[in-house]
């Protein structure tokens, strides 16, 4: 069974705060839920799947249904971090091809800036090697530092190059209105920023911020009666990375299987694609993703994303036009929303002109959840402006 074609995403709506202290989780999650009906045309009432993860409060898909007054025949509460989002997408087609539900609506929520859940928190319980590994100081950074060291060691990438990210990012991101850093930075200046956990520097990581977003997922048929453009699901790929018991390589991530499979079911190549949506938890989780995606070599990375290559509209991958995670918004640390969202926009025109990527045919979003450190599990989308 394929997934291309099977599902359209006809609504998406992320929300402009990024500093939320008087909204409860649940209202963050009906706001953009109602965003995103509104951006398709849609009202609550049409929904019949609802996908959320552990950013939800209580129990998560059943509170939020009772909440917004769904009546639903499918529900998804699948966790995996920060690719959680984009995996949902894939998981919206496969339950609207296997006819559970003809309506999908995704939502996020998060707030970690304003005194909520912090960054990499959920319902979920710590994971079985924390009381031994925790005693020891190990942060989300340090992991994540431990895989740009060993990519350093391996093939020689700088903090240069890794500053190439956030430079790109910080350029998109002064056109975002909303973005929580709108301010353009220098490689200079990302090298020259605190180090947080050697050799990630301060703006290297992402920021911390309130916020959600939300995605409506319908069968073809709804699509075709719909007065909103919507941007047919191509191929979707997921896979996870574990630690194999201490033999984890920290120089890739899942994304070296989840693209293929991604690829393959939407029956393209790396080359194909106009525009990227990657998950920039740090600029070492970009690196990593943009090799293992197939864009370039294993170990060329640094080089890749040199000279601009990441800017849009003229770079040769243009990448997180609205300033992605590193610039602008990362909610509950799970980014994937976001992604999937700017991806969306540039597909249908409708990101800022300055960086608006001239004939965006193909757009390919990726969501990294976990740890680089440990496990990780990796989901991989390709959308396209028409079928």
């Amino acid at each position: 069974m394929t997934l291309r074609g099977a599902a359209y995403i006809a609504g998406a709506y992320e929300h402009p705060g990024r500093n939320l202290p008087d909204q409860s989780l649940a209202e963050i999650h009906a706001r953009v839920a109602v965003g995103a009906l509104t951006d398709a045309g849609l009202t609550l009432a049409d929904v019949d799947g609802y996908f959320c993860s552990g950013d939800a409060p209580g129990f998560g898909p059943l509170s939020m249904i009772d909440y917004l007054g769904l009546s639903v025949s499918y529900l998804d509460s699948t966790e995996i971090g920060g690719s959680t989002y984009v995996a949902h997408v894939g998981h919206a087609a496969a339950a609207i091809t296997a006819g559970k539900c003809r309506v999908a609506l995704i939502t996020l929520g998060g707030k970690p800036r304003s005194g909520g859940m912090p960054p990499g928190g959920s319902t979920r319980s710590v994971g079985p090697e924390s009381a031994f590994e925790n005693l020891f100081g190990n942060t989300v950074v340090a992991g994540y530092a431990m895989a740009a060291q060993r990519h350093m060691y391996e093939f020689g990438t700088t903090s240069e190059q890794l500053a190439e990210i956030k430079v790109a990012a910080s350029t998109h991101a002064q056109h975002n209105p909303n973005a929580a850093l709108p301010k353009v930075v220098t490689i200079e200046e990302v090298v020259e920023s605190p180090l947080v956990a050697d050799p990630l520097h301060r703006l290297d990581c992402c920021v911390i911020t309130d916020g959600g977003g939300a995605l409506v997922v319908v069968h073809p048929d709804v699509a075709k009666d719909l007065d909103r453009q919507c941007i047919p699901v191509l191929g979707v790929g997921e896979a996870p990375k574990t630690a194999a018991n201490g033999r984890i390589d920290l120089t890739h991530t899942a994304a070296l299987w989840s693209g293929p499979r991604a690829f393959d079911e939407a029956g393209m190549t790396p080359a194909d694609i106009d525009y990227v949506s990657i998950y920039d938890s740090f600029t070492i989780t970009v690196l990593q993703t943009i090799e293992d995606l197939g864009f370039c070599e294993k170990g060329q990375g640094g080089g890749f994303v040199s000279d601009g290559a990441l800017q849009s509209p003229n770079g040769v991958l243009p990448f997180n036009t609205d300033g992605g995670g590193l610039c602008n918004n990362h909610p509950a640390n799970r980014g994937g929303m976001t992604k999937v969202i700017e991806a969306v926009r540039q597909l249908r025109g409708e990101a800022h002109p300055a960086v608006q990527v001239s004939n965006c045919d193909i757009a390919l979003a990726h969501g990294t959840g976990g740890s680089l450190a440990n496990r990780s599990g990796s989901a991989t989308v390709i959308l396209g402006r028409e079928l």
